[in-house]
């Protein structure tokens, strides 16, 4: 598997690319091909915002108020009605989508696109989200059950009273195609399944952990060890920069001790080829949210002090996979009358398909989410004998059961899932299952080849309850009832900022990090018949886990970067993001002393390339011939070292980049483990200039030894010919624009091969930014330059006011092709602007440009 060139956005899925196969393409282009047709087609699934309906179930009405971008303010005097309402509202917009996103979790989308989705599938029922899902209900509080019932209610009374076509216009064409489809009631369960994607997409290391075998193999440790260079504490700083772990609990104030670093195993080729199989059945799980290092975020929140408002101001961008619509909906949630009964006064970002607000304010505090990025997935070699493995001397039996997948306009599937205590075998849901498990009993038709299987140990496939984080966090009203909500946050482990009216600030580290034995540092997969690489029964305590409260800095910055230095005793994780962003962030802040909302939503776009800072000196350095070879060189000398969309400089450095990264590395490894070019490339790269004579600059295809001036000479002169090539031989026709496209398409239809549909959905921009930037829209080097993850949001918020609060969406809230708000908010998006973040009743209603009351039978 290709982690970093498969786990992007939907567009890569393999079997979407290949729905055109059983769509009848002549009924789709009929459909489209009419104008009148067309209109009514498109239209017929637009919500109701106005008037009136009858909505089963409410005690009582409830107003939904919507702006002129369709961001509905919904009021309710029951925490049932509120849920119900949220349930019925995310259906109007995007239930197609919840539709799909459901499937995905629960390895039934063969069911809707047939044979081309069954390796997902296998895939994701060997893992068992959907199982995990349903023993996770019984363990919520009842509160958040009923929440999840009362939403469920919802969606199901918007089902109930509209047929497929005006539901979505993806059912319509599907149904064209062929697809004899029946929507089936929503559940808590599709609710809490979506939690796993979430957690999938964002559980650290496990790319990694898999390159270091496979790099391993023909390079030495140490040579290994320079494309992964330890985290510089010096110049990048960790987000919690004062304090220690004393007995047990993380105290802010106290001073700190020393840490571990156990020995890496070698591997067998045997060993090897079975991580390769196991990769490669990780390759069927799409990306839900988006993979790769460019999946991360910006936070940061600062004091009074720092603040032109004299109260804190906290920023807030995840950096996700982008497809249209976009991962977030936009929302208020508001009883009436706050009351124990009726607790939620609250607004921000809502993944459709699960009640509540996932990141946002209420009427007291603010918070925001980064991804914390720990270790908490191991990759076990097993031992196999039949039907039983190897462990601590004698072997034991697999545990095992069958599924059966059903397959549109094909025969089920029956699957045989099999587990070790460490976890399920991801090897064998493997399209070459011929490396693995000589002697195992295998399923018909299916050889186990050399005996070793690969299990997946991952926290979240134990049972946790963190839909009750989400509800808590939005009841929360001051830092101990934050800090509660973030001790049930499980998974995926997130780095938490937090603001208050009452002027406070603070950071917390939540979520299920395991404690490992002494051999095994979760750095690569490892021997699972040994006891000694065991997880530990217990993970860190939420107490001892990084915590600050009113920083001496007086802001907290999370981008993804080393959550504390190397003398924090409990292990977390070595691959961190390598700080590139945080330290911009962090500067910017020094620098500026005091930052407005306009400061802080400018902050969110900056585009300044560290790494240029350091390799942009090398590159002028080098001899050139002579005319418009040289022309590349003359605009890096020109060039402010910013990326935004219309710069020439950013275009021919990013290019320069690309075919640098080529030439040094593309030689030395497998095409799965080219450089994306990420922050730990630039951490590479910066280290090796310093080391003109450094092996990895040789070119192994010649007799000659290049070194490292003979290689940024070779980048140099090929991007001159590939920026022509690709744009213009006049420098000034450059931009990085015209390479660097968001291109926003459909999570299903929109990659069918048929031009018309694809019209119908997907949509195009030019931007700025890039990877590990602050304005983080990554790309990836291995691929080309289409962004491949950005941030998903952008909000500000204003303790002072939460009027004064800004937000934007990557997409629009609607998930109808064609509506008014199914792309409005990109336009501004792209131009870097944000929207008001009405909150009290007074700027609801200024805002208001339609309402609908939902009303009991």
């Amino acid at each position: 598997m290709n982690l970093r060139q498969g786990w992007t956005t939907f567009r890569q899925w393999p079997w979407a690319a290949r729905w055109a196969s059983y769509v009848a393409a002549g009924l789709v282009l009929a459909l489209v091909a009419s104008l009148v047709t067309g209109v009514v087609l498109v239209r017929k699934s637009f919500p109701q915002m106005d008037g009136e309906i009858a909505l089963p179930g409410l005690e009582g009405d409830v107003t939904v108020v919507r702006d002129e971008h369709g961001i509905p303010q919904i009021y309710a005097d029951t925490t049932a009605d509120l849920m119900r309402a949220q349930g019925y509202v995310h259906a109007q917009d995007r239930f197609y989508e919840m539709d799909v996103r459901r499937h995905i979790t629960a390895g039934r989308l063969s069911e809707m696109f047939g044979e081309t989705t069954l390796e997902t599938d296998k895939a994701i029922r060997t893992m068992g989200w959907r199982r995990v899902a349903e023993r996770e209900l019984a363990m919520l509080q009842p509160d958040t059950r009923a929440a999840l019932e009362a939403y469920a209610d919802g969606v199901n009374a918007y089902l109930e009273d509209h047929s497929l076509s005006e539901i979505s216009l993806e059912y319509t064409l599907l149904r064209a195609g062929g697809l004899d489809y029946h929507l089936e009631e929503w559940s808590p369960v599709d609710s809490l399944a979506w939690l796993k994607a979430m957690a999938w997409d964002l559980r650290g290391n496990m790319d990694d952990e898999i390159s270091r075998v496979l790099l391993s193999v023909n390079h030495t440790p140490e040579q290994v060890d320079e494309l992964y260079p330890p985290y510089d504490f010096e110049k990048h700083a960790p987000i919690v920069g004062q304090g220690a772990l004393v007995g047990g609990r993380y105290e802010p104030e106290a001073t700190r001790p020393g840490s571990r670093n156990p020995a890496r195993p070698a591997y067998t080729a045997a060993q090897v080829r079975a991580v390769a199989s196991a990769q490669r059945g990780m390759d069927a799980v799409p990306a839900l949210l988006g993979k790769g290092e460019g999946i991360g975020s910006n936070s940061w929140v600062v004091d009074g002090e720092h603040s032109s408002t004299g109260k804190p101001l906290l920023a807030n961008d995840p950096h996700l996979g982008t497809s249209i619509p976009g991962i977030w909906y936009q929302v208020g949630l508001h009883c009436r009358t706050v009351s124990e009964d009726c607790p939620f006064e609250v607004s921000g970002f809502s993944f459709s398909g699960v009640p509540g607000v996932v990141i946002g304010h209420n009427a007291d505090i603010a918070w925001g989410f980064t991804n914390l990025g720990p270790d908490v997935t191991d990759l076990y070699l097993e031992k196999l004998d039949g039907n039983t493995w190897l462990y601590d001397g004698r072997y034991r039996p697999l545990k095992t059961h069958t599924e059966t997948i059903k397959v549109h306009d094909g025969e089920d599937f029956e699957l045989t899932v099999r587990e070790t205590d460490h976890g399920p075998l991801l090897s064998d849901v493997s399209k070459e299952l011929s490396t693995v498990g000589a002697n195992a009993e295998a399923p018909k038709g299916q050889d186990r080849g050399n005996g070793y299987a690969v299990a997946l140990r991952w926290t979240a496939l134990d049972p946790a309850p963190t839909a009750d984080a989400i509800l808590e966090l939005n009841r929360a009203s001051d830092w101990n009832e934050f800090r509660a909500a973030a001790a049930d946050f499980a998974v995926p482990a997130q780095n938490l900022v937090y603001a208050d009216r009452e002027g406070h600030i603070g950071y917390q580290a939540p979520g299920r990090i395991p404690i490992r034995k002494s051999g095994n540092d979760g750095s690569v997969p490892v021997a699972g018949w040994l006891r000694e690489n065991d997880w530990s029964s217990l993970t860190i305590p939420f107490d001892a886990l990084p915590t600050l409260y009113d920083p001496k800095d007086g802001f907290v910055v999370t981008a993804n970067q080393a959550v504390v230095d190397d003398s924090y005793p409990m292990y977390l994780t070595d691959d961190w993001d390598r700080g590139y962003r945080s330290q911009r962030i962090r500067d910017v802040i020094e620098a500026e002393g005091e930052l407005s909302i306009d400061d802080m939503t400018a902050l969110q776009l900056d585009d300044r390339s560290a790494l240029a800072d350091v390799l942009v000196p090398y590159l002028l350095d080098i001899r050139l011939p002579g005319g418009y070879r040289r022309d590349g060189q003359k605009v890096l000398a020109r060039w402010n070292h910013e990326q935004g969309a219309t710069s020439a400089g950013a275009a021919y450095f990013n290019v320069v980049w690309r075919n640098l990264l080529e030439a040094t590395f593309h030689d030395e490894m497998r095409e799965s483990l080219y450089p994306d070019g990420d922050s730990r490339w630039f951490s590479v790269v910066s280290n090796l200039l310093e080391d003109p004579a450094n092996p990895w600059w040789d070119d192994r295809g010649t007799r000659a030894v290049e070194d490292r001036d003979e290689i940024l000479r070779q980048a140099l002169l090929q991007a001159s010919d590939e920026i022509i090539r690709l744009m213009a031989r006049d420098p000034h026709d450059w931009e990085w624009g015209r390479l660097h496209r968001l291109e926003l398409r459909n999570q299903t239809l929109g990659t069918s091969g048929i031009d018309p549909v694809e019209t119908l959905f997907n949509r195009d921009y030019r931007v700025g930014g890039g990877s590990s930037l602050v304005n983080a829209t990554s790309w990836d080097a291995a691929e080309g330059y289409e962004v491949t993850s950005a941030p998903s949001m952008r909000m500000v918020v204003s303790l002072a006011d939460f009027d004064d609060s800004r937000w934007i969406n990557l997409t629009g809230n609607s998930g109808h092709a064609f509506h008014p708000n199914y792309t409005d908010q990109t336009e501004l998006y792209v131009e870097g602007r944000t929207l008001p973040w009405a909150f009290s009743p007074d700027a609801v209603d200024e805002a208001e440009e339609h309402t609908l009351t939902l009303t009991p039978p």
